[in-house]
C-alpha cells in the first residue's frame, strides 16, 4: 500500500517546526521565464494539503512573471537540523481572492503595509525611498485596516513528483519518491525509491 504523501509531509513538517531555529516552513522556490531562464528564492510556505502547497508574494514581482509565462514551480524544504530534504515538483495556479484575504488579515500590519509600499523586484534608488513610500502607507491607512493589494495574492503548486530525501551515513542517503499516478487533484500516488 502506498504511503500518503500528505501525511508523510506533515510528519517531516511538524518535525521541523520543533527543530529548525528559524523559518521551518522556509522553502526555496525555483521558476523558470519563458525563455526557460531560471531562478530560484526563499519564499514561506503559509499553507498545504492535498490540494498543493501555497506561498503568497507581489504579483508584479519577478517570481509572478516567471509563473505568468511558466505555470510550473519545483520547492525545496532543506531542515538542516533533521538532515531532511523534501523535493516538490508541480503546476502552478493563483489562489482564490478569499484566501488571499483571509490570509493578508493574518499579517502583521507593517507587513500589510510593507506589500503597498514595495514595488518587489523592481529597481529602487535608494532605501530612503522606499521608507517613504511606507511612511505615506503608514499616513494612508492611519485610521483603517489595511486591505489587501490588488497586485498582492497568492499561487499553489499543485504536486506532481514529491521526493522525501533523508541523510543517511557514507551518503548511503534514502530517497522515496512519490508521483502522481492519475490527472488532476483525484489522482492517486504512486511510490518508489530512487538510488541516493
Amino acid at each position: 500500500m502506498t504511503t500518503d504523501p500528505f501525511a508523510l509531509f506533515e510528519s517531516w513538517f511538524a518535525e521541523a517546526r520543533e527543530t529548525e531555529p528559524n523559518d521551518s516552513n522556509a522553502v526555496a522556490l525555483a521558476t523558470a521565464d519563458g525563455n526557460g531562464r531560471p531562478a530560484v528564492r526563499m519564499v514561506l510556505l503559509k499553507g498545504h494539503g492535498p490540494d498543493g502547497f501555497v506561498f503568497y508574494t507581489n504579483q508584479q514581482s519577478r517570481k509572478a512573471d516567471d509563473l505568468s509565462a511558466n505555470a510550473q514551480a519545483a520547492l525545496l524544504f532543506h531542515w538542516k537540523s533533521l538532515r531532511r530534504q523534501i523535493r516538490i515538483e508541480g503546476n502552478v495556479a493563483p489562489v482564490t481572492d478569499a484566501e488571499a484575504d483571509a490570509y493578508f488579515a493574518t499579517r502583521g500590519r507593517d507587513s500589510q503595509l510593507g506589500a503597498w509600499a514595495s514595488d518587489q523586484s523592481r529597481p529602487l534608488d535608494a532605501r530612503a525611498t522606499f521608507e517613504a513610500r511606507f511612511a505615506e502607507m503608514e499616513a494612508r491607512f492611519a485610521s483603517v485596516d489595511v486591505p489587501r493589494p490588488p497586485h498582492w495574492s497568492g499561487y499553489r503548486v499543485s504536486p506532481l513528483r514529491i521526493e522525501f530525501w533523508q541523510d543517511r551515513e557514507h551518503r548511503l542517503h534514502e530517497r522515496r519518491l512519490f508521483e502522481r499516478s492519475g490527472s488532476g487533484a483525484i489522482g492517486g500516488w504512486s511510490e518508489g525509491l530512487l538510488y541516493p
